[in-house]
């Protein structure tokens, strides 16, 4: 089981409200990757929503079972809740232990795991596509009859308090975390996905299993397959599961709180051989038009080997061993995230080097030959990330959640081609503010107050 302790953004245009009846999309004409696929949709009428991306091509087939819940549903009492009942759910069923789960799976040459992000929870296998109903069998079980067992449920405890503390242990990782918390604080969005170890003990049995009742609801829920798969098959198989899940409606996430007047900074002093930073920008929601010019801006910033960053503080002046940016967006706020490994005395040189290749996209727009490259990098890897039959159920998924509506890869490529460089230059200008930058740091400096200066100083 992994847990997405961030979540790329999808770059597509603002949905219509959810429709009623089956919706059919072929991006064959578009697209030349996606010559042989159509996305297919139907909405029951219990509310549970039902997504195909048919590739008759493929032998396999995926299929996930998502829910419309995450860490950013979580009161602060219930940090964690999502991502442990996201482990229960593999821990053994009315007919099925822990092991005859996986079993049921592996032993038909499967794969089968899960994952927990801000805003979604998804269960998922994948396996020959004539093994369908097999797959649909043991995800409809864990999904309606995990036993949340006592005991078992102790021993899971344990399990995640190691990887709470695994995370704690990889500065990699840790410098993430609490950065999320200096860009969001007291608020869901900026509390770990994996809860605290003092408040893994407050989440009880009856928290778990009432948190699962609230959450785990038609309204709420979500099936999507990808491979060679017939979708008005898949919605007959599906039959048991939408007949049983209890009816409900989707919840709304806590709001995240745009509220920052001013820089902010944490320091983490731990003894470590490399320090860990990692400046997170304020950006936008992934419905903002702005997101597209944003998208490219970050490619060119940090994204690639071929970036202004990696290119001037790693190849030119060598003053770190890894340096990258990359956003992150929901459904109303976003973040640009650029983090760096490197000697803790080389901190305030890499921040000046990070801060005037910012100033630089503020001051002057990228050239042509900058933006068509970063155009056909992006395009480029959208269509490698989707070749495959997990790639396609985790697009459909993602999208259905997070738009109301399967989206057309074309439609993302085609606001990308439309983005100019002065637009890129504009974003820079917006988001590029003293005000909306938090730095996080861990190593073993002590001087937090010098952390905060590097924070401040203009751009």
């Amino acid at each position: 089981m992994r847990t997405v302790l961030g979540h790329r953004n999808i770059f597509l245009p603002r949905s219509p409200d959810v429709t009623t009846h089956s919706e059919l999309i072929d991006p064959s004409s578009r697209c030349g990757l996606f010559q042989k696929l159509m996305y297919q949709t139907s909405h029951l009428p219990n509310g549970m929503t039902v997504a195909s991306a048919q590739m008759p091509h493929m032998n396999s087939v995926a299929v996930g079972i998502w829910v419309a819940t995450g860490g950013r549903y979580e009161a602060a009492e219930d940090n964690g809740a999502a991502h442990f009942i996201e482990h229960m759910l593999f821990k053994g069923t009315r007919k099925r232990s822990a092991a005859q789960i996986s079993q049921a799976v592996e032993g038909i040459g499967g794969y089968i795991n899960a994952f927990t992000s801000e805003e979604a929870t998804c269960f998922y296998a994948r396996a020959s596509h004539d093994k369908l109903d097999e797959l649909v069998d043991v995800l409809a079980d864990m999904f309606l009859h995990s036993k949340f067992d006592s005991v078992e449920l102790e021993k899971e405890r344990q399990v995640i308090k190691e990887e709470v503390a695994m995370y704690q242990d990889q500065p990699q990782q840790h410098v993430q975390e609490l950065l999320s918390a200096l860009c969001w604080p007291d608020q869901p969005l900026g509390r770990p996905l994996t809860g605290t170890l003092q408040g893994l003990d407050g989440l009880t049995q009856a928290r778990l299993l009432s948190y699962y009742r609230q959450n785990y609801v038609s309204g709420s829920t979500l099936v999507t397959a990808s491979g060679r798969v017939d979708h008005e098959g898949l919605v007959k198989s599906l039959g048991r599961l939408a007949s049983k899940i209890p009816s409900g409606a989707r919840r709304t996430p806590v709001a995240a709180d745009p509220a920052q007047v001013r820089p902010r900074s944490i320091l983490c002093t731990k003894e470590v051989e490399q320090t860990q930073m990692a400046l997170g920008i304020r950006t936008c929601s992934r419905h903002d038009d702005r997101r597209f010019a944003l998208r490219l801006l970050n490619t060119i910033l940090g994204e690639n080997m071929s970036s202004r960053l990696f290119q001037t503080v790693r190849e030119e002046r060598g003053l770190a061993y890894s340096i990258y940016s990359a956003t992150s967006s929901f459904d109303d706020a976003g973040m640009l995230n650029i983090s760096a490994g490197l000697d803790a005395e080389r901190l305030a040189e890499v921040m000046k080097v990070v801060k005037a290749q910012l100033r630089l996209l503020t001051e002057k727009a990228p050239t042509s030959s900058e933006l068509r490259r970063a155009r056909d990098y992006v395009i480029g890897q959208m269509d490698l990330s989707l070749e495959g039959t997990e790639s396609q159920m985790n697009w459909v998924g993602e999208t259905l959640l997070g738009y109301g509506r399967v989206l057309d890869p074309s439609e993302a490529k085609s606001r990308m081609l439309s983005v100019t460089a002065a637009e890129i230059r504009g974003v820079a200008r917006e988001f590029f503010r003293p005000e909306r930058m938090n730095l996080a740091v861990v190593g073993p400096r002590k001087d937090s107050r010098a952390v905060q200066k590097l924070v401040e100083s203009p751009l």
